[in-house]
């Protein structure tokens, strides 16, 4: 079984990072930019990492495509894509890319939607969370691209209410 620990826009927090990679352990952890910490920052260490609009150092790639497995991701902050209006322009990127799970950020607003066959992951934000009260992350398992499971996840650990999805993919 696969298992990614997926993060965004945590603003500048490292105590809070620290403590939620330790709590899950993952083989493979995300973060979707907006960290406000430096490239190579000790709580950044073992994450494949994007820089958001709010990422000073330049040694952040605006995205990253990854194979875990049988499924391709990308993973970008979606400020250059528009997310904050639609998925149009960054389901393009990810076609292009060939990649059908995306990982972004940006709008702080926690999520996971398939469209088409593709599966949008926003993890919402550990700092300013939008459209919740909870301050979350997302935790990404599977075997295949066919069971797909996701959760999301406050800053203390405790499940989401109504935030558990299963999703397949071809």
């Amino acid at each position: 079984m696969n298992n990614l620990l997926i993060m965004s826009d945590s603003h500048g927090l490292t105590e809070e990072i620290e403590v939620i990679k330790n709590r899950h352990n993952c083989t493979y952890m995300f973060h979707c930019g907006d960290s406000e910490l430096d490239m190579d920052a000790p709580e950044l260490a073992g994450f494949i990492k994007v820089g958001g609009n709010c990422d000073f150092d330049s040694r952040y790639p605006d995205e990253q495509v990854s194979r875990i497995g049988d499924v391709a991701f990308l993973l970008t902050h979606g400020h250059l894509h528009n997310v904050k209006m639609n998925m149009t322009t960054l389901s393009y990127r990810a076609e292009e890319l060939g990649a059908s799970v995306i990982c972004f950020g940006h709008t702080h607003i926690a999520g996971a939607e398939k469209i088409g066959n593709q599966l949008f992951i926003n993890p919402g934000s550990i700092r300013l969370p939008r459209a919740r009260v909870e301050k979350t992350y997302a935790i990404m398992k599977w075997e295949s691209i066919h069971d797909i499971n996701i959760t999301f996840y406050t800053t203390s650990g405790e499940l989401v209410k109504g935030m558990s999805y299963n999703f397949q993919l071809e």
